[in-house]
């Protein structure tokens, strides 16, 4: 057995020796190599093996200076991310823990040669919130993506979205009752312009004719004279309202109907949109090209939406992040009673859950919740118009 083998007492004490943290100063980040003394470190600056990378380094410093850095940054904000995401703590600790890791970048491969000049830099960033304090620099993670932040923008984003949609359901009713005015005719406008009052105001009548039927019965004759004369005149009023305000009464209703599917199709028109994708929402990959790596027919959360057609597509078996155009994407119909987002259409961006689905047509059963449609039924909406929300 050689003296160094793998086994012996002195192979044995090196590796103990070489597997906890060493002197900064005899570390070559370009060698990623660690000498525990300084003769070693010496010895390693005039291998030729050093030589070659320093011949590299001197190509472009600025350049690996900058990657260095930037992988230094990334690393240190990673981990205060993981560990320290909502604590304020004192920046030697976090390099410290950072620092455990024997494999790191060192600070002193980065462009800053101090840990308050990395500190200091973060405070500008905007990357952290720091505070100097008689017992040191104290920093806090600033979290620009957490999930708490996305639901506040999404819902400040909906109540937006609600406050608009409310005016201009506000401005399209007025739009109705001055087309109403001027449709109705003008003898009828003050009789027959609310078809409900003047129903109410007839039922009225008739109970009080009868409450007066039945009090002032003195007798049987006078009652079936009276009940008779009653009974006729309700007939004969009846028989001339009706013919006064059959007409109007079907030309009022028609006319409501009629605005009401303009509304409804000028809706369609100004929320029919040729993109459908939006954060938050299950889809399918449906591209040829991804088959070869697993992705086809496979279903991911969109992260994010860029340029209206595009998709970050975060897988949900693999939790790769893919970028795939919307066309080769395809919207999830999930189980009855679970709720999903419409994508598209009159209701656009509004959510609601699944009541029917009707495989012959093609088409889906929904019930609007919250917003000013809350409760509302949409009895066919087509498959693409609706997508599985994100749980």
């Amino acid at each position: 057995m050689g003296k160094n083998e793998f086994l012996t007492p002195k192979a044995i004490a090196n590796r103990i020796k070489a597997k906890g943290l060493q002197k900064l100063r005899w570390y070559c980040q370009m060698c990623q190599k660690q000498c525990r003394d300084e003769n070693g470190f010496k010895c390693h600056c005039m291998s030729e093996s050093h030589q070659r990378q320093m011949q590299v380094f001197g190509q472009n410093p600025n350049r690996i200076i900058d990657g260095y850095s930037e992988e230094f940054e990334q690393a240190f904000l990673e981990h205060m991310k993981r560990s320290h995401r909502f604590s304020r703590i004192a920046a030697t600790v976090v390099y410290n823990e950072y620092i455990a890791d024997r494999h790191h970048i060192h600070m002193n491969s980065t462009q800053w040669a101090t840990l308050t000049e990395f500190v200091k830099y973060l405070g500008r960033a905007g990357k952290c919130k720091v505070e100097e304090t008689p017992k040191g620099w104290f920093i806090t993670y600033i979290d620009r993506d957490s999930e708490t932040l996305f639901k506040e923008k999404m819902k400040n984003k909906r109540i937006r979205a609600d406050l608009a949609e409310e005016e201009k359901q506000e401005r399209e009713i007025k739009k109705q009752i001055e087309r109403a005015e001027q449709l109705m005719p003008a003898g009828n406008e003050s009789g027959d312009g609310n078809e409900q009052e003047v129903q109410e105001k007839r039922l009225f009548e008739k109970s009080e004719e009868k409450i007066k039927l039945s009090l002032g019965s003195s007798s049987k004759s006078n009652l079936k004279e009276e009940g008779s004369r009653v009974v006729f005149d309700d007939v004969e009023h009846e028989t001339k309202s009706d013919k006064g305000n059959k007409g109007s009464g079907k030309m009022g209703s028609s006319v409501l109907d009629e605005l009401m599917r303009e509304e409804e199709k000028a809706k369609e028109r100004s929320n029919r949109k040729d993109y459908w994708l939006c954060e938050g929402i299950i889809v399918k990959v449906m591209s040829r090209a991804l088959a070869e790596k697993g992705y086809y027919k496979q279903k991911g959360m969109v992260r994010k939406v860029i340029d209206k057609y595009v998709g970050e597509i975060e897988m949900l078996e693999s939790k790769h992040v893919l970028r795939i155009d919307q066309e080769e994407l395809e919207t999830v119909i999930p189980q009855i009673g679970v709720l999903v987002r419409v994508v598209n259409g009159a209701y656009r961006g509004s959510n609601a859950r699944l009541l029917a689905v009707d495989t012959d047509k093609f088409c889906a059963k929904v019930q609007i919740e919250k917003g000013i449609y809350d409760g509302r039924v949409i009895k066919a909406v087509e498959y693409e118009d609706i997508c599985k929300l994100a749980q």
